[in-house]
């Protein structure tokens, strides 16, 4: 049988692993307890990706944008309570977020979006990174945000 490099790699990685007492890592697969919201985003007939997806007790939420006219506070205000309805139908709230990741078309709106994301997770935020996308957020949104939460 014909050695690649690639397999001589990954068994001198396992081994040297095994020094330290790691064991290898298992592909996380879909469970029973894995559940897809029931707004799945669709292509042409054909799924593109899921609104939210729970698995175990955590809820990941697809990024939010705002598609119509209005300013920063606007957009970030729509989003947030966009966030807020799906987190509440799968479970979640606000106050259980664990991370947030927002998306500004402009960084010159930063301050503007932090006024009205302000207060909105309760006492305890959640981590958060922020980054100005190059090019624009989809759907001419001038924020779009996506969390991680946990689910009780």
């Amino acid at each position: 049988m014909k050695t690649t490099r690639r397999s001589s790699i990954k068994k001198m990685g396992i081994a040297i692993a095994g020094l330290f007492g790691i064991s290898s890592a298992k592909a996380v697969t879909p469970s029973s307890d894995t559940k897809v919201s029931s707004n799945i985003v669709k292509d042409q007939d054909i799924p593109l990706f899921s609104g939210a997806v729970r698995h175990g007790n955590t809820l990941y939420i697809a990024g939010k944008g705002a598609h119509f006219e209005g300013d920063i506070k606007d957009h970030t205000d729509h989003v947030l309570k966009e966030l807020q309805k799906e987190l509440e139908r799968n479970g979640s709230s606000m106050e259980q977020v664990l991370k947030v990741n927002v998306y500004l078309a402009d960084l010159a709106d930063y301050k503007g979006m932090n006024e009205v994301f302000r207060g909105r997770f309760g006492s305890n935020p959640p981590v958060r990174t922020t980054v100005a996308t190059y090019g624009g957020v989809p759907g001419n949104s001038l924020v779009e945000m996506d969390c991680i939460a946990a689910v009780n």
